[in-house]
């Protein structure tokens, strides 16, 4: 496939802000998938690659286990998936995915933010469909031979499968994600992902000369990110 990935690595954040936001993040990521699956790890998948995420993005313990026991409590906010897709800057194109309990505020938060970028928000399949839905496995010690007549064996269905470095990259469409998760554990006792999520890979990707369409970019990029319901923002510029 040959494609660059969003491989979005979450590194230690320099202000209490930052941090609030990535914690926030990864614990209503971490809450849903427990309220929906079990508070269990070894029983609820979902929620073992979500704290797995989480410790990856050097959430503390204690944000981690609060998010479990408010879903175990049966209290809460019900929080629900919503997509959201627009033009930025330059011709670019995003999609926002959110977790939210007021659908109302997200979508006029989200719109305000786009506005003041100089971008337009769209309506759905407005540009998904020049982006690709995948399950992504990337991980170390592997070979793309061994990873692949492990993944046959289980049955996966795999999209595709690249070497790149000492990195084994596997793509599966996102109803095989969690067989393909599960398959990739057993095979290998000891493997540690360095990704193991969804996301949206853009089929081609742009450059953004133009310097105000830049600095638009960049203000755009920003504003989603200070969103409290954003959880992943993808776009198409290189």
């Amino acid at each position: 496939m040959g494609r660059a990935f969003q491989n979005r690595k979450e590194s230690m954040a320099k202000t209490s802000d930052q941090n609030a936001k990535v914690y926030s993040r990864h614990s209503r990521e971490i809450y849903v998938a427990a309220k929906q699956g079990g508070s269990d790890p070894s029983g609820n998948l979902t929620l073992r690659s979500c704290i797995e995420r989480a410790k990856r993005a050097q959430v503390p313990t204690h944000v981690i286990e609060k998010a479990i026991d408010k879903a175990t409590g049966g209290a809460g906010e019900d929080f629900q998936p919503a997509r959201y897709e627009g033009f930025g800057p330059g011709g670019s194109m995003f999609i926002v995915e959110c977790l939210t309990d007021n659908a109302n505020r997200t979508i006029s938060d989200v719109r305000n933010c786009f506005t003041k970028a100089k971008s337009k928000l769209g309506t759905p399949g407005t540009v998904a469909h020049l982006f690709d839905h995948l399950g992504i496995f990337v991980f170390a010690n592997q070979t793309e031979e061994t990873v692949l007549e492990a993944l046959i064996n289980a049955e996966v269905d795999v999209a595709d499968i690249e070497e790149d470095g000492d990195n084994v990259i596997v793509f599966v469409p996102t109803n095989e994600f969690a067989k393909a998760e599960q398959a990739l554990r057993d095979a290998f006792a000891e493997i540690e992902f360095e990704t193991n999520e969804i996301q949206f890979l853009p089929q081609a990707t742009m450059s953004v000369d133009d310097e105000y369409d830049q600095e638009m970019l960049e203000r755009l990029t920003t504003l989603l990110d200070q969103v409290d319901d954003v959880q992943n923002v993808y776009h198409n510029v290189a």
